[in-house]
């Protein structure tokens, strides 16, 4: 990575084009009332309650922005003369260094463009390009249009831990048993990599961060659930290796429900063991099994189907808007109980009657590569 960078553009342009990007973006998000900070030597005025943050990052040495609060988004920022030929390869480590929730590496595509590309660079693995179209503003309207979910979305990933889950759930029940068969067919089907060994590229105390704030760990990506019974349904835990599913509390978590005042899911757990945080999509979760009592199981994974509808906003992970659009897509499926659902730029939630009927009637249909736009 180091080499290529370091050879497609000095420091000096370099700075230049990335001061020109920050400011044009920086003017176009605040002119439209949404609160964006710009981070000086890793540090910035963080808005109480939430906002976003660009952060320029030396892609040569990339530091972590450690944000106050999760309610804070870090759009990292750097900026390269000319495109990498591998844009995931060259920038998705940056995006875990800096610890950003979204990456924009800014490099020219070559001399017929009257200026440079953004790529955006998701945690999900994938990337999509906003061109240049010819004019400046154009440029930064659609970049800001873009960022705009960022500023405007609820995180809900805080986790209340009750430790009263019954004994005789403490080995976990069929339900979880499906769960555990369900990893383990994703690990074959390969639909579980990360891009990258994340916790290679960090130090311990980065590492710890990244778990807290993203809960991705790593190690697999995606997330399985399956209903206890009413509203209460078993998921997996964040940062979990998916094709070995077995501890009741750390590796899968009964969701017992969610409370909107604290924006917390409510989780029962084992009384003797630490437990972890739960999926940070359990709140999408909580929304479908609420509404739609056929549901008994949700699989969502980081592929993709043809024909599907899709979500139309690139909500990030953990968000009130993102579970709310997926919902809404549920809810218009021509039978909610057996949905598939897209999420722009993502990937796949999949309602059904449980998670064996889920991969049955998926079977073959699977593609491995997002689409990315």
């Amino acid at each position: 990575m180091e080499s290529s960078l370091a050879s497609a553009l000095g420091d000096e342009a370099r700075e230049t084009l990335l001061d020109w990007f920050i400011d044009g973006l920086h003017r176009t998000v605040v002119s439209r009332g949404y609160r964006m900070s710009l981070a000086v030597a890793g540090h910035a005025t963080e808005a109480h309650g939430g906002g976003v943050v660009l952060y320029p990052v030396d892609p040569l040495a990339p530091r972590s922005y450690r944000r106050r609060s999760q309610a804070i988004f870090v759009v990292g920022l750097a900026a390269v003369e000319t495109a990498p030929e591998d844009i995931l390869r060259t920038a998705y480590p940056l995006l875990v260094r800096s610890l950003s929730n979204i990456f924009i590496l800014l490099a020219r595509t070559g001399q017929e463009t009257p200026g440079p590309a953004a790529y955006f660079i998701t945690l999900e693995q994938g990337y999509y390009a906003v061109p240049h179209p010819g004019e400046d503003q154009a440029f930064f309207t659609a970049v800001a249009d873009r960022l705009a979910p960022l500023a405007t979305s609820r995180l809900i990933i805080d986790n209340i831990f009750d430790p009263d889950l019954p004994a005789e759930l403490w080995d976990g029940d069929p339900h979880t048993e499906s769960i555990t068969r369900a990893g383990q067919r994703l690990a074959a089907l390969d639909l579980l990599p990360a891009p990258f060994p994340v916790q290679d590229l960090l130090s311990p105390e980065d590492y710890r961060h990244v778990l807290h704030l993203f809960g991705i760990g790593g190690l697999s990506y995606g997330n399985i659930s399956a209903r206890k019974d009413g509203q209460r349904f078993w998921m997996t835990a964040s940062g979990v290796d998916k094709s070995h599913l077995h501890t009741v509390g750390q590796e899968m978590l009964l969701v017992k429900g969610y409370d909107p005042q604290r924006g917390a899911i409510l989780l029962s757990v084992p009384p003797h063991r630490p437990p972890r945080r739960v999926s940070v999509d359990a709140i999408e979760h909580v929304m479908i099994y609420r509404e739609h009592p056929g549901v008994g199981a949700i699989l969502h994974i980081h592929a993709w189907m043809e024909g599907i509808c899709s979500t139309q906003v690139n909500y990030p992970c953990g968000t009130v808007e993102l579970a709310q659009e997926v919902a809404e897509l549920v809810r218009q499926a021509e039978d909610p109980t057996r949905a598939v659902v897209g999420l722009k730029n993502h990937g796949l939630t999949i309602t059904g009657l449980d998670l064996d009927e889920i991969f049955a009637r998926i079977g073959g249909r699977i593609l491995r590569q997002v689409p990315m736009s």
